[in-house]
């Protein structure tokens, strides 16, 4: 049985304090009421660190540059519909103030504590790997 392979580019922004960003899904969308790092799928002829300038871009209004993404892991997690493979990058600088362009809300959290907001099933397993890291 094949499965739609859906790259998905998520970012651990980490700011001066050491505080991880999670944004939780609003209603209305998949998995709603879950936290999860924020990004987005990548569209056709876009590498991930493109789609992930973009993605904050349009979901924070932060911009931020290539060179400020540094690959950390990455989740590859099967769904009911579609297999998730999705690169997780860190960043630790970024321009403009950090505003919630969807509707969601938004939580800055230590990287020990990560593990008391629920997430989705690919974002779990990268709790421990960033609170270790970080």
């Amino acid at each position: 049985m094949s499965q739609k392979i859906v790259l998905v580019a998520a970012c651990v922004l980490v700011d001066r304090d050491g505080r991880v960003l999670l944004a939780k899904r609003p209603e209305g969308r998949k998995m709603a009421g879950l936290w999860e790092f924020p990004g987005g799928k990548v569209e056709e002829g876009e590498l991930p660190e493109q789609a992930l300038i973009r993605e904050l871009k349009e979901e924070l209004d932060i911009d931020t540059v290539e060179s400020c993404l540094a690959p950390m892991t990455f989740a590859s997690h099967t769904y009911d519909d579609f297999h998730l493979l999705m690169p997780l990058f860190v960043c630790r600088k970024w321009e403009g103030e950090i505003q919630p362009q969807e509707g969601q809300e938004l939580a800055w959290v230590r990287p020990n504590r990560l593990n008391t907001f629920p997430m989705p099933p690919a974002d779990e397993p990268l709790v421990a790997l960033i609170r270790d890291l970080l």
